[in-house]
C-alpha cells in the first residue's frame, strides 16, 4: 500500500532537469513548448529517491508528503 504522494507543481517547474538526474521516478514532459517534471507514479510506498529530487529542485516544486 502507497505510504507516501509525489506532488509536483507545475506553475513552479522550470524544466531543469535536477530531479530526473537524481531519480527515476521523474520525467520531463513537453507541455506547450516548455518542459515540466511529472512523476512516472505519484503514489509511492517507500520514499526512496523522491525526496532527493525534492531536495535538489531548484525552486521546491517537488512534495512529498506522508498519506494519512
Amino acid at each position: 500500500m502507497a505510504k507516501y504522494k509525489v506532488i509536483v507543481d507545475e506553475e513552479t517547474c522550470i524544466g531543469c532537469g535536477a530531479c530526473t538526474a537524481v531519480c527515476d521516478n521523474f520525467e520531463l514532459i513537453e507541455k506547450n513548448g516548455t518542459f515540466k517534471a511529472k512523476s512516472k507514479k505519484s503514489d509511492v510506498s517507500d520514499i526512496g529517491c523522491n525526496k532527493e529530487a525534492a531536495d535538489v529542485c531548484p525552486v521546491s516544486a517537488i512534495k512529498v508528503e506522508e498519506k494519512k
